[in-house]
């Protein structure tokens, strides 16, 4: 049974290295942000850490991708949280039960539609606008978003020649 990717064993600093540049990048984001209470925005700046870093040259990992799915993610999610507010709407019997399971497939299924018609397509984004249908999505909460990613972008793009695709 192989344990280690084979790459691994002849690039071990390269992968310790771009992994210590991830969480170092992820500490400051996150501490200047002071975003650790925003569950939805760190699962989803950590899953875009992963992608930017362990897979640099990858098309998901280019700031149209990155910036733009978050984009898409919050253009979704945010009216998808207020529709699930509305209480004409949430009064209905089938909407009463299960608001935020309606609600949150819709946020998901709408923001894979609009990134795939924009080709801004990444993954964690589409989990952002599950997390801001079903959380509590704020002013605050789509402006660290924002900067959040935009940052992580501007990181990966100053460390753009030491980053190697890991996968």
């Amino acid at each position: 049974m192989k344990v280690f990717d084979e790459k691994f064993r002849n690039n071990k600093i390269r992968y310790v290295l771009q992994c210590l540049l991830a969480a170092v990048s992820v500490f400051i984001i996150l501490l200047f942000l002071n975003a650790i209470s925003d569950a939805v925005i760190v699962a989803a700046l950590g899953a875009s850490a992963f992608i930017a870093f362990a897979m640099p040259e990858a098309q998901v990992s280019r700031p149209r991708f990155l910036i733009g799915g978050y984009l898409v993610g919050i253009a979704v999610g945010w009216p998808c949280y207020r529709l699930s507010l509305i209480p004409t709407l949430t009064s209905l019997p089938v909407v009463n039960e299960c608001s935020d399971v309606i609600f949150g497939a819709l946020a998901v299924g709408l923001s894979i539609f609009i990134m795939v018609v924009t080709d801004t397509e990444h993954p964690p984004a589409a989990g952002l606008a599950l997390g801001l249908t079903v959380g509590e999505c704020t002013h605050r909460t789509i402006l660290v978003a924002l900067i959040g990613i935009v940052s992580l972008s501007i990181v990966k793009r100053v460390l753009r020649p030491v980053l190697r695709n890991l996968l």
